[in-house]
């Protein structure tokens, strides 16, 4: 995962020189059980999250189509509090947000604190389709990259934990898991004749993809490439980052609610003792 984390605005990024693939060594087993343990913890720190109140998460996943943002979404998700997550997702904009400015629609549903909010597609479609389908002037999407940049930069300081994750898989793979869709009864709901049509322009999205994630990457909104040809290892790698991301913040979350309590448990002796007999 490391190899696939950018922190730093401007680091050189090349998908093409980062595996699809889990690394050498690594099993679906050995996974299931590295993820068993990982969920029991994300369940516990977005409890102390939740009480505490002190930040929010965001969650951002991008991906080609077949990529698999609706598995992570499922099996990621599945280890939390449903009470304390919104998922999101954004398609082809309405009539109303297209008469707002392209951050209005995302901005609306930042996570409150407490709570995680997780982004299914977001606010680099701007900068994705709108620049590969040129949707938009580039004088009109080019400085999108800075409006992204200052808008994740005032929700993490508003104590927004921020993540941003790449589903990357290869070109063989999607054409792999496209015709399955078509092949199972059960998927063929999906089917979309759109989603081969924007393979054919599969270059043009990993040039827009290397500078999205070069302009936009930062310490406090990292982006995360994760080697998604095995779903097994895309789901542990978004549990892993989301838990590495949050430990942090354990001592400090875990200290408020132990103040909190403190506090409630005085306000009950006062009322006690005002009501005795």
């Amino acid at each position: 995962m490391t190899k696939g984390l950018f922190t730093k605005h401007g680091a050189k990024v090349k998908l093409d020189d980062i595996s699809c693939e889990p690394p050498e060594g690594m099993t679906a087993g050995k996974a299931a059980k590295r993820f068993e343990d990982l969920g029991q913890e994300l369940f516990e720190l977005q409890d102390a999250l939740w009480g505490a109140k002190l930040h929010s998460v965001l969650v951002v996943l991008q991906g080609r189509d077949a990529a698999g943002k609706d598995g992570a979404i499922k099996n990621v998700v599945g280890c939390l509090n449903p009470r304390g997550v919104n998922v999101i997702s954004f398609g082809v904009p309405s009539t109303e947000e297209r008469q707002h400015d392209f951050l209005w629609r995302v901005h609306r549903h930042a996570p409150r604190l407490g709570e995680f909010a997780i982004f299914n597609r977001s606010h680099y479609e701007d900068v994705l389709v709108v620049r590969v389908h040129e949707l938009a002037p580039k004088k009109l999407w080019q400085p999108r990259y800075g409006h992204i940049a200052d808008f994740e930069t005032l929700l993490a300081e508003h104590n927004t934990i921020v993540l941003k994750f790449f589903l990357h898989i290869s070109k063989k793979e999607q054409k792999k898991r496209l015709v399955e869709r078509e092949e199972r009864p059960e998927t063929a709901w999906k089917l979309n004749a759109g989603d081969w049509q924007e393979r054919e322009l599969w270059d043009d999205y990993t040039d827009a993809y290397q500078d999205a994630i070069s302009k936009t990457a930062a310490k406090h909104a990292p982006w995360i490439v994760v080697p998604a040809n095995a779903k097994w290892y895309r789901n542990l790698v978004v549990a892993e980052a989301i838990a590495d991301a949050l430990r942090p913040y354990r001592e400090q979350w875990v200290h408020k609610l132990k103040e909190m309590g403190k506090q409630a448990k005085a306000t009950l002796r006062e009322y006690r003792a005002g009501h005795a007999g």
